[in-house]
């Protein structure tokens, strides 16, 4: 079964979050959904959501995906934690799939990740980033590395990212089930 890690912080986009998480749920695979701290944490427009666990719990666990949702502080508070960064990172390294969409694209900046790359986000997100080949569709796609650009485009971001997960017969599957 593949897996996927999504990283929650204090502030982080609640549409974002919990869209990726179902999408890929409901394509079958094992996704955590995981705090920066324990316990809930209240998202970017003030809604409560508690996490399966903490970062520090599986911090050393072996994931297919690791996924950022956006959103204000939350993406400043991904970027600020420096697990965040050696995490995207590692995993970046090891060939597994980067994924991040609205403001996240910036911690994969600060990470090194996106120097002549192609990737997408939020307006004005990226530019303190020069060396990153900025789109303005809503999604991006450049090896292992996945960008979206908004809360607008989250379910399709999450499709996309089933279908690299588990194959487009799943995502088409799941997608029919969504009624879109």
């Amino acid at each position: 079964m593949k897996t996927a890690l999504v990283l929650f912080a204090e502030g982080s986009e609640e549409l974002e979050a919990i869209t990726i998480v179902n999408i890929l749920r409901r394509a079958g695979v094992s996704v955590t959904l995981a705090g920066l701290t324990a316990g809930a944490l209240r998202g970017s427009r003030g809604v409560t959501i508690q996490p399966d666990t903490a970062l520090d719990a599986v911090l050393h666990d072996s994931f297919d995906m690791i996924i950022l949702p956006g959103g204000q502080p939350g993406t400043r508070n991904l970027q600020a934690d420096q697990r965040v960064v050696n995490l995207v990172r590692q995993m970046a390294e090891q060939g597994k799939y980067v994924a991040a969409i609205c403001a996240a694209p910036m911690v994969l900046a600060t990470a090194g990740l996106l120097d002549g790359k192609q990737a997408t986000c939020y307006p004005t997100s990226l530019d303190a980033f020069p060396n990153v080949e900025l789109q303005t569709t809503a999604l991006a796609e450049d090896g292992h590395i996945i960008t979206s650009r908004g809360p607008g485009t989250a379910m399709d971001f999450a499709l996309l990212l089933a279908e690299r997960l588990v194959g487009k017969a799943k995502r088409i599957e799941v997608e029919a089930g969504l009624v879109r």
